[in-house]
């Protein structure tokens, strides 16, 4: 599983364990699973689409702006924003 944590400036949104996050990077979106390469990318306003497991619908978090960073430990999103 991977390990995601949603962030603002105000507080830690989300701490969990989930199955892949799809990300709206200012590239492009893109899906980070478990083990997936060290990246770091700036984020559009946009939605984050949370699978808690492989064949599971999606739960959809909108965010504005940011950075999104994966690492050994897993995804963190670094949002200005959620809505």
């Amino acid at each position: 599983m991977l390990h995601f944590e949603l962030v603002t400036p105000e507080k830690l949104v989300r701490s969990e364990e989930v199955y892949m996050v799809v990300v709206p990077g200012t590239e492009g979106d893109f899906g980070v699973l478990e083990g997936h390469a060290p990246i770091m990318s700036t984020i559009r306003d946009g939605a984050l689409s949370v699978y808690r497991t492989e064949k599971g619908e999606p739960e959809l978090i909108a965010i504005e702006g940011g950075f999104a960073e994966v690492s050994a430990t897993g995804l963190t999103v670094l949002a200005e924003r959620t809505a």
